[in-house]
């Protein structure tokens, strides 16, 4: 029955596991390699996806961008929730769980529908093609979802913190930032996950709104057809390196999610 019970979760691991490794193995293969025989192994081993990727400028720029605008979202979104949050776990207002609500159905709506307004508006206002311009368009996608976690977290905390900090003198901002925010350690991990992860793997607003200067790897990815097809082992290879920033924030941020799976908030 022990057998059976690891056998059933090792072997869903595996099936999961699959696609990445089929993605890496193609990456050490040529095209031609790919479109030919099937193997589990790279025959002809070769590194010439990832040396243009890193010598291409068209590529390893796709990177930087994305990294870019990725990091400017994940700050401003965090930064712009946690006092909003704050105010929705402590107050009480007119219409608060209303507009709470319409917070969340911001984040239920499909990028698809805010596409055109937000080209016409950031081609007006000269925004068009940089890496704020897409930052500030997640941001309507990412504080929603940072707010809601960040709630959960911070309606955790007791009120008698917030009541003894005042009576020994501290400041709002004082106590926010000394007291309060490292006893949300972990919800702020999570949302900045969040944040991270919805910023990085999102293509379509991304896409629209750039153009040369700030276009996302995720767009350069779309563009490599040739007279001879997709290039698919140089697709492999700039899909195995989006991978790697998205492990590094799993690794760091791995026991902050588990609490927050805790708290119901994830």
């Amino acid at each position: 029955m022990k057998r059976i019970t690891w056998l059933v979760p090792t072997l869903y691991i595996i099936f999961l596991m699959l696609p990445i490794y089929w993605l890496i193995n193609m990456s050490f293969k040529t095209t031609n390699e790919i479109l030919g025989t099937f193997s589990l192994w790279p025959h002809n081993f070769t590194l010439d996806n990832y040396i243009k990727i890193f010598t291409d400028r068209t590529w390893y720029q796709g990177y930087i961008n994305s990294i870019s605008y990725v990091i400017m979202n994940t700050a401003i979104s965090v930064t712009a929730a946690l006092p909003a949050a704050y105010a929705f776990s402590r107050y009480k207002f007119l219409g608060d769980k209303h507009v709470f609500f319409w917070l969340l159905t911001n984040r239920m709506a499909p990028p698809a529908i805010f596409a055109l307004p937000f080209f016409q508006l950031y081609s007006a206002s000269g925004l068009f093609d940089t890496h704020l311009a897409v930052a500030l368009a997640h941001c309507l996608f990412n504080i929603p979802l940072a707010v809601w976690i960040l709630e959960g977290f911070m309606s955790g905390v007791p009120r008698e913190l917030d009541e003894t900090a005042y009576v020994d003198g501290y400041s709002f901002w004082r106590f926010f930032i000394k007291i309060f925010l490292p006893s949300i350690a972990a919800g702020i991990g999570v949302a900045a996950f969040f944040c991270f992860m919805f910023s990085w793997v999102e293509l379509l607003l991304a896409k629209t709104l750039t153009s040369v200067d700030a276009k996302p790897i995720a767009a350069t990815m779309t563009r490599t057809a040739s007279t001879a097809g997709y290039e698919l082992g140089l697709l492999s290879a700039a899909g195995t390196l989006t991978l790697i920033p998205g492990a590094f924030v799993i690794y760091f941020v791995r026991n902050y999610i588990a609490k927050g799976f805790a708290l119901g908030r994830v």
